[in-house]
């Protein structure tokens, strides 16, 4: 999976299409990352004691990975991600500027 957490991501496709944020987190073995403000879901939480009351909460959930891709640095357009070794070992580059990204 060539997303990592921390990067700048664009929607492009579903019900958020066009929405950018932040990964938080990355599920390699699902294929499915955790966009922030992105895929969010109402949920139902019962009451845990009997002094609290029970809630809707507002949750994000995973999307595909196949339904995003990585903002250019340089440009802030989308972009594919593209590897090549330097200095012995392999790094991530934005295809469009060339730039390497961080990790």
């Amino acid at each position: 999976m060539k997303i990592k957490k921390g990067d700048n991501i664009k929607v492009m496709s579903g019900k958020d299409k066009g929405k950018t944020g932040k990964v938080t987190e990355a599920f390699p073995s699902e294929n499915k990352v955790l966009i922030e403000g992105v895929n969010i879901r109402k949920v139902h939480e019962r009451a845990r004691k009997s002094n609290q009351k029970g809630q809707i909460i507002q949750k994000a959930f995973p999307i595909n990975v196949s339904n995003v891709m990585l903002l250019d640095p340089k440009t802030n357009t989308p972009t594919r991600i593209g590897k090549k070794k330097v200095d012995g070992t392999f790094v991530r580059f934005a295809k469009k500027s060339g730039i390497v990204l961080a990790k």
